[in-house]
């Protein structure tokens, strides 16, 4: 790109901040209606719920707030192409999104849209696609240089179904053809596809590992999401719950950049919320299987008793563990006189726990929802954390840049 076309680009800005959902929106409709077949790469409940609409449109608008110097966005680069590798992703299909973002552009902003301001957004949207292919091609070649990786789709068994609470299942999935599977830094994900027949759609979902690594298979622990009337929210867990041992799915190899540090001696404080507590069963229990453990507090929400996933795991393991200590909220509670140790009534209150978590070069950990990742993060802040030492993940469309 020239400088006359860097201006002409932050000349937009203003617009995508206004209207960058709009174009986005549009931009999905056209793509589908010209592309049927991409239908069944991207996830149609975050299509329905806007969430990815407004993703892109944030990810377009940052990368033209920042054109000067796209490299300050490589960390979000990095995520958003891990996510990417996960689908297996093409370089090919980088041209298709181009070719119907820069019309859409044009369809959108109409006259206000230049040839000039056009070729501009052709260039930059280029420039950005090269850096992602680069990105994703350094994953793709690491993911076929580890033992026991791939890319794309591999067959796997679900050899054993777990209920660990009244809507979380734990599946146990087995490679089909017998071989090695890939090893994976703790707090990592997989990417499942299954067919999802009121779709009639093949659907990509991704789900956090939830045990340390075992040579043999992966667990994942995924919830039943309640989806409304005819949204396709929920239809993959749904989809999921509703299968047997013995059935087979596609998956994808471990990926994603929320993770422990390797060979770190920091004490860690996991934060998480609802089903956000995967990732950080999986660093737990890499924490004891590595034989390291490090001081470890851990702070969980949930709306009650009923859907705490894995809690008598954990209350023995602490019985065992004097490495580890744990908080629980509870937002409702049956009776309040019975409640455990560690157990607290409402919603997560780091404030409640700061003596236990204000640990000398501690590492902070949180996953959940949007809201419950922002409000955690503003506390830690509060606490005087350094936010170089707070990671997070969002499951789903990347909508959070905090740091």
């Amino acid at each position: 790109m020239n400088s006359d076309q860097k201006k002409l680009i932050k000349a937009t800005v203003p617009i995508l901040r206004s209207g960058g959902e709009d174009l986005t929106n549009y931009f999905y409709a056209r793509m589908f209606r010209h592309h049927p077949e991409l239908r069944n790469m991207f996830n149609m409940g975050n299509q329905a719920n806007g969430r990815q609409k407004s993703a892109l449109a944030n990810a377009v608008l940052a990368y033209a707030e920042n054109i000067e110097d796209p490299s300050v966005l490589m960390g979000v680069l990095k995520g958003i192409g891990s996510k990417h590798t996960s689908l297996n992703i093409q370089p090919e299909q980088y041209k298709i999104v181009g070719t119907h973002l820069i019309a859409s552009i044009g369809e959108v902003v109409g006259e206000a849209a230049t040839p000039e301001i056009l070729e501009a957004w052709t260039a930059a949207f280029y420039e950005l696609a090269n850096i992602m292919i680069t990105v994703e091609k350094e994953l793709y070649d690491a993911n076929t240089a580890k033992p026991g990786g791939w890319n794309g789709w591999r067959n796997f068994v679900i050899k054993k179904i777990v209920e660990e609470s009244a809507e979380i299942k734990s599946f146990y999935l087995y490679p089909e053809d017998g071989k090695e599977i890939a090893d994976f830094h703790s707090g990592q994900f997989i990417s499942v596809q299954v067919f999802v027949d009121e779709l009639n759609l093949l659907q990509p979902r991704q789900y956090s590992l939830s045990s340390a690594f075992n040579p043999e298979y992966y667990r994942i622990s995924v919830k039943r999401e309640s989806g409304m009337n005819s949204s396709p929210a929920g239809k993959v867990s749904n989809t999921l719950h509703s299968k047997s041992e013995g059935d087979i799915i596609s998956v994808s190899a471990p990926a994603g950049i929320f993770h422990l540090e390797k060979d770190s001696d920091s004490p860690l404080v996991l934060i998480s919320g609802g089903v956000g507590f995967t990732p950080m069963l999986s660093m737990l229990e890499t924490n004891m299987s590595c034989l390291q453990n490090k001081k470890t507090v851990w702070i969980h929400g949930c709306r009650n008793e009923s859907v705490h996933a894995f809690k008598n795991q954990i209350a023995d393991l602490k019985q065992e563990a004097k490495w580890l200590e744990t908080f629980t909220f509870y937002d409702s509670v049956e009776n309040q006189e019975g409640l455990s140790e560690g157990i607290i009534k409402g919603r997560v209150d780091l404030d409640k726990c700061r003596e236990s978590i204000l640990l000398e070069e501690a590492k902070f950990y949180i996953c959940g929802p949007e809201m419950f990742i922002r409000t955690q993060y503003q506390a830690l802040l509060q606490l005087n954390v350094n936010q170089e030492n707070i990671f997070y993940e969002e499951f789903g469309p990347q909508l959070i840049n905090l740091n």
